[in-house]
């Protein structure tokens, strides 16, 4: 996952960092709680930097870290202490820091003296805000200098800033404070035993006028807190025997609750931002993934993505912004007058699969239970997407959709694995552009083949038989020009020479989900996933070890992403490999049990028998979005639980491993109504199948089934009534 123009990774955030996250809000800080201007710190509001820095001293002594943990995703509390001035260890002072992040961040500041005497306290809080741009500190090239001022009044400090014509400001309110023009102070005396504290807020302001950032009362819950009771109430409820697996999916389920962002021209509309610290906006292919592997959970957050990116969808060519019509955007900043990188523009399109898989969400959203209205509105944006497969995909008419920038300052490569270097040859040797990645050609069979099925569904028996045969001789095409007889896989890419780009990687391994491989060609392909040089202990590598580009700690040439194993451990199960399915998918959680069951963006590759920990990669993102629904797509697969309600069936066909214990999950949504899962190893029941729909246990047909004879199709199977 990358910005625009952001083929360098972000500078490391320092030891210890913490990061926390509301929907286009975040924080980043130290672990004792201060924000320090020379790190990639800082209080950010729609990719504007509001807080740069956020120091607090005792008696001009900085605070020692003790201990900082994440009460939710957007609240943590740290723990410190005050060094003592006459070089002793231990100190009767300390203080907690208790931080909510929400338009801007609450936090509470409590000072306790464990002396038998008073002490006499001078706290001083110093405040910056240099409203620099989310890139420019991502990326550490802060290029922009705001003129600023200050205005004090009472216990308030506002710092506004103006840059050619654009005017931002923050407010800065404390409690009892002494107000100056750098920082705010607070003198007391604490009794012996006794405590002091205070509140300070940060707001931001927009166009003169502040954000809404409520202060509750001392025990009342925030917005943020009322927001996460709403979320908790429309999602599943889960139990689990393994209580490790448990932690991890409540941390999933957390996680994707804070990274939910509104559309500002539609706030009813809720969409699944990337990932924080640095993507906490829409971006296509992100955000449909994370929507897709969510659907048990919330289809409505695919359908507020769908929407979303209906709206956006490109109209015309721009080379710029590399939007052309039809085309699904890469990433979306939702405040256009703050995104430099953007060029002044609020989108850029340059993504190769977002496209493909705007039809493919739509098709799964199609599946669970949304009305034929809300999909039959979304149609014609899935039928432009369609069309620039057609016209602007496949650049030279072989079939096959390619990639190449028009430009300079865009992603030179336009898949998932977007870094500059993460297509190459098994000699280590770059593929250029234009390049036909494997997964792609997977994503865009799927395209054709749920437009397809949808078409049967609306009765367009013409579109959906001429979809069909575009299917078939993509899938025919496919294994005639990516098939690597020699190696006993398939190429990663095609380059500009049409030459297969011949390295073991593991993009091969999502075109299992979407069935384009011959079956004849899957038993060795899987051997090679699951081989030691591409399977670490903890997940299927990027990239083999024997390859000449590999490297454990890289961004995508050796590392292991959990979103990768998610769609691969999924195509395992459609072709029957149980027990290599279940391999991936225990390795993942148990790699979420080393980072407090938060499973991050990537890690790398180092071998399990290296390192009995996995090694964490300097500046994945976390929580991140994709990430945060793998552990549910996960234990979803497992069960192999799906849906097709206008099939008017329920599958249910557990294979969990035995450690995972006994399963409970209720208020699940299905259609307009509610069920309840329980499931162990390969048992299950259903209670509260709405009138008309029938459980099934056996694997759901596959689309790719449906629409070679849709007219002949019978659920098969032991059906049970709900």
């Amino acid at each position: 996952m990358a910005g625009w123009n952001a083929d360098t990774a972000a500078g490391p955030l320092g030891s210890g960092t913490v990061t926390l996250v509301e929907g286009s809000s975040f924080c980043i800080s130290s672990p004792n709680g201060d924000i320090r201007p020379e790190l990639p710190h800082g209080v950010f509001h729609l990719d504007t930097r509001i807080l740069s820095r956020w120091e607090l001293t005792i008696n001009d002594q900085p605070l020692e870290p003790l201990a900082s943990e994440t009460k939710e995703p957007y609240r943590a509390l740290f723990a410190c202490r005050v060094p003592r001035a006459d070089g002793y260890a231990d100190s009767p002072l300390l203080v907690e820091r208790l931080r909510e992040v929400g338009a801007g961040i609450l936090e509470e500041i409590t000072v306790r003296n464990y002396s038998r005497k008073p002490a006499d306290c001078r706290v001083t809080l110093l405040v910056e805000a240099d409203f620099a741009d989310l890139f420019e500190v991502k990326e550490a090239r802060i290029t922009r200098v705001w003129k600023e001022n200050r205005r004090i009044e009472n216990d308030s400090l506002e710092i506004r800033g103006q840059w050619e014509g654009i005017r931002k400001s923050v407010v800065i309110r404390a409690e009892g404070a002494g107000v100056g023009a750098k920082a705010l102070g607070f003198k007391f005396t604490i009794p012996a035993f006794g405590q002091w504290s205070t509140r300070v807020s940060v707001v931001p302001t927009v166009e003169g006028g502040t954000v809404p950032f409520a202060h509750p009362a001392r025990g009342e819950l925030s917005p943020s807190d009322r927001r996460r009771e709403e979320w908790v109430a429309k999602i599943p409820v889960l139990q689990i025997g393994n209580r490790s697996i448990g932690r991890t999916l409540r941390r999933s389920y957390e996680d994707l609750g804070a990274l939910r962002i509104q559309d500002p021209d539609h706030p009813d509309r809720v969409v699944v931002a990337a990932g924080a610290p640095w993507f906490m906006t829409l971006f296509g292919r992100d955000s449909l993934w994370a929507s897709e592997m969510a659907l048990p959970v919330d289809p409505s957050l695919a359908l507020g993505t769908l929407r979303t990116l209906a709206d956006r969808q490109g109209t015309v060519v721009n080379p710029d912004t590399e939007e052309e019509p039809g085309k699904i955007l890469h990433e979306v900043r939702l405040d256009v007058s703050s995104g430099q990188a953007l060029r002044g523009s609020s989108a850029y399109y340059g993504s190769v699969d977002a496209t493909p898989l705007f039809v493919v969400v739509l098709g799964s959203v199609s599946r669970w239970g949304l009305s034929k209205e809300t999909i039959k509105a979304l149609l014609p944006n899935a039928d432009r997407a369609l069309d620039w497969i057609a016209n602007y995909g496949d650049r030279d008419g072989d079939g096959f959709v390619e990639y190449g920038r028009p430009n300079e300052h865009g992603l030179i490569n336009q898949g998932w694995k977007d870094s500059w270097d993460g297509i190459n040859f098994a000699d280590g040797t770059l593929a250029e552009a234009p390049i036909a990645l494997a997964e792609v050609q997977a994503y865009v069979h799927g395209a054709y083949v749920a437009r397809a099925w949808m078409a049967y569904d609306d009765g367009d028996l013409a579109l959906a038989a001429e979809l069909r045969d575009r299917a078939d001789r993509l899938k025919k095409r496919f294994n005639e020009e990516f098939w690597l007889p020699d190696k006993g896989y398939f190429a990663v890419a095609l380059d500009r020479d049409k030459r297969p780009v011949d390295a073991c990687a593991s993009n091969m391994g999502h075109c299992l989900w979407f069935g384009l491989m011959d079956e004849d060609k899957v038993p060795s392909m899987v051997e090679h996933l699951m081989s030691p040089e591409m399977f670490s202990g903890w997940g299927v590598r990027t990239l083999a070890t024997d390859m000449a580009a590999y490297n454990p700690a890289s961004y995508h040439n050796g590392s292991v992403w959990p979103h990768d194993n998610a769609l691969i451990m999924s195509g395992l199960l459609r072709y029957g490999y149980i027990e290599e399915a279940q391999r991936i998918g225990t390795a993942l959680l148990e790699a979420a049990e080393f980072s407090d069951g938060r499973l991050p963006e990537l890690f790398c590759g180092f071998d399990r028998s290296q390192f009995s920990e996995p090694v964490p990669y300097p500046t994945a993102c976390s929580p991140q979005a994709w990430a945060a629904t793998t552990p549910i797509h996960v234990v979803t697969s497992l069960m192999r639980y799906d849906t097709h309600i206008s099939l008017g069936g329920v599958w249910l066909d557990p294979v969990l491993p035995r450690d995972f214990g006994d399963l409970h999950i209720s208020n699940a949504p299905m259609g307009d109504a509610r069920i309840t899962i329980d499931a162990s190893g390969t048992e299950a029941t259903v209670r509260g199948i709405p009138e008309g729909l029938t459980v099934y246990h056996g694997q759901r047909p596959w689309m790719s089934e449906l629409v070679e004879r849709p007219e002949l199709w019978r659920p098969t199977g032991n059906g049970t009534d709900g």
